[in-house]
């Protein structure tokens, strides 16, 4: 039983892979100056299938692909502190030919 390098094991869908999109004014701005999109996505995805989960759902090129671990901020809540789950943040750059439209 080989695996391939850099898989995680874990067979997602496209669907599954991006979680929702980013909608802020720093990634409307991004969006709008260098055709950059920031994406939520599943905390196992590695950047090979961030690309392929965007490049099926949107029909578009894209040219590069980073990624981030969120941590989580504290709460405080009535019995004491605790935290927000840590999440994992794409951003994803297209081709200069494709756009995105959230709205």
């Amino acid at each position: 039983m080989s695996q391939e390098k850099g898989c995680s094991g874990l067979k997602l869908e496209p669907y599954q892979v991006v979680i929702k999109p980013l909608v802020t004014e720093k990634s409307a701005h991004l969006a709008e100056r260098d055709n950059v999109y920031a994406f939520k996505v599943h905390s196992q995805a590695n950047k090979h299938e961030i690309r392929a989960a965007v490049e099926s759902l949107w029909n578009v090129k894209v040219t590069k692909v980073r990624t981030q671990n969120r941590k989580g901020k504290p709460r405080r809540t009535k019995t004491g502190y605790t935290h927000t789950r840590n999440w994992k943040k794409a951003i994803v750059e297209l081709h200069e030919d494709d756009k995105i439209s959230f709205f």
